[in-house]
């Protein structure tokens, strides 16, 4: 049985330009016809330097985009939003707002006791039905 080596001299001289000249890693693959992982694994086996996460650059590019949990006007997913929102058990946490709007926020009083709202949003939230009969 021989094995056949599918990284020559050529393949990884290739790899390190291509890799040099920033193309992503599954481009590199295509090329070389290898698969991703592949590359990678031989690329960090060469000591090629790091290459940052497109998913991890976009984060921190929305991210950046806040300024004291203030968003502008772009739109922003809601658990993003939601980051920059103080939570607290004691306080309560009736939604006021759209969600899906920067205004969004929670009611933040000091809580009804044994509920999770204040005095006034525990009577909306609350009923009881006996009373209703």
């Amino acid at each position: 049985m021989t094995i056949k080596n599918t990284w020559d001299d050529l393949k990884l001289k290739e790899l390190e330009q291509l890799w040099e000249q920033g193309h992503p890693i599954s481009k590199i693959g295509e090329i070389l016809g290898v698969s991703r992982n592949s590359v990678a694994g031989k690329a960090h086996r060469m000591g090629l330097p790091k290459r940052t996460s497109p998913i991890s650059s976009t984060r921190k590019q929305n991210l950046s985009d806040t300024k004291d949990n203030v968003f502008n006007d772009k739109i922003v997913p809601l658990k993003i939003k939601l980051r920059g929102v103080q939570w607290s058990r004691t306080k309560c946490c009736w939604p006021e707002g759209d969600p899906k709007q920067n205004d969004f926020k929670f009611c933040g009083k000091d809580i009804f006791p044994g509920r999770p709202y204040c005095d006034k949003h525990s009577l909306l939230a609350f009923t009881n039905t006996r009373e209703n009969s």
